[in-house]
């Protein structure tokens, strides 16, 4: 339960001191940000820091520019950006450790940027409150802490900002192999179906689809190649961003290689954000909830859950999975989109 507040605030430096006062939300036509209070027990059992997953009091609204008097100095930020049905809230779980780092699994702050951006809002603006925005998540719950931040992969299209923006900060370029991105699609129904076509709908938006389809093109398209071909332009950008940012900066890992190879996929992205960790502290992250339990509803999960959920998927699905993947591997080889990226996690 949140502390009590007055209509009026009266110690905003309390509240911008304290972490638990999440940035939840940006109002670009008020110029306000709106807080809630979420401690770091809440954050840890929500599944994504959504109004869905999150049951909070109404929140506190708070003009940007006192915020930011007030906000202390940011804590050293790392990202992990990713294409979804990936174990992306896995990581995100494993790594909010006391003392090593805090994580932020998709605030809608970072989703806020976006829908501005899709309502006219300049470059510049946006550019603005969001360097802003990032600095107000990344307030840690303890001292010498990192902040990890997952965004929802619908804010992929601000990466190159966002790494602009942070200079010192690293990330992980995290994906599933295509077949298992489809298998999860196509094995959760309907309400997945219609969120890989949602995406493409953004990417659309965002001008992120580098393949010359016409509009009336689209329209054709399965639900599992509209869903390719999100994940296609996904992989078009991340590979671009391995490119032009280095292996010092960004480095990538795929889903089947962090659950074939958790320990050393989990030293490697340690080593790569540069957290310091106690000894033992990485078999006590894959005996922990994060790699244990399934992130979304509580389930015992796996490595084995996993292969057994894509061969339930393969075995309903199989036909139609196999005829889109040979589809987007032909879609790649022509627009060489490589279906591995490079510097990946040595593992």
């Amino acid at each position: 339960m949140a502390p009590a507040m007055n209509d009026k605030v009266t110690d905003m430096g309390a509240i911008a001191r304290n972490p638990a006062w999440l940035a939840h939300r940006y109002d670009e036509r008020q110029d306000q940000i709106h807080l809630i209070h979420v401690d770091r027990e809440q954050r840890a059992s929500a599944t994504f820091l959504t109004d869905e997953y999150l049951k909070s009091d109404p929140p506190l609204v708070v003009s940007r520019s006192a915020m930011l008097a007030e906000a202390p100095a940011p804590a050293p930020m790392h990202f992990i950006f990713h294409t979804a049905y990936c174990c992306s809230t896995l990581l995100a779980r494993a790594l909010d450790r006391p003392g090593m780092a805090s994580t932020l699994k998709e605030p809608v702050l970072l989703n806020d940027m976006v829908g501005w951006r899709h309502r006219g809002g300049t470059g510049r603006q946006i550019a603005m409150v969001m360097d802003q925005g990032l600095g107000l998540l990344a307030r840690p719950f303890a001292a010498g802490e990192a902040m990890i931040i997952k965004p929802s992969n619908i804010v992929n299209g601000l990466i190159p900002a966002m790494m602009a923006m942070k200079p010192d900060a690293k990330a992980l370029l995290l994906y599933a192999p295509l077949e298992q991105y489809l298998s999860s699609i196509a094995r959760k129904g309907l309400w997945s179906r219609r969120w890989a076509r949602e995406l493409l709908i953004k990417q659309i938006r965002d001008g992120a689809i580098p393949f010359g389809f016409d509009q009336s093109d689209y329209l054709e398209l399965t639900d599992l190649q509209a869903a390719a071909v999100g994940w296609l332009a996904q992989k078009a950008q991340f590979a671009a961003l391995l490119q032009s940012l280095g292996p010092d900066r960004v480095r990538s890992l795929d889903s089947d290689r962090l659950m074939a190879d958790p320990a050393g996929s989990m030293a490697e992205l340690i080593r790569h954000f540069r957290l310091s960790i106690d000894d033992g502290g990485i078999d006590a992250i894959l005996a922990g909830p994060a790699f244990t339990t399934d992130s979304k509803t509580g389930n015992a999960f796996g490595a084995e859950r996993r292969k057994d959920d894509k061969r339930q998927a393969i075995a309903a699905h199989g036909e139609e999975i196999a005829m889109v993947l040979h589809w987007a591997e032909e879609l790649a080889k022509r627009f060489d989109v490589p279906m591995q990226l490079d510097h990946g996690l040595a593992g």
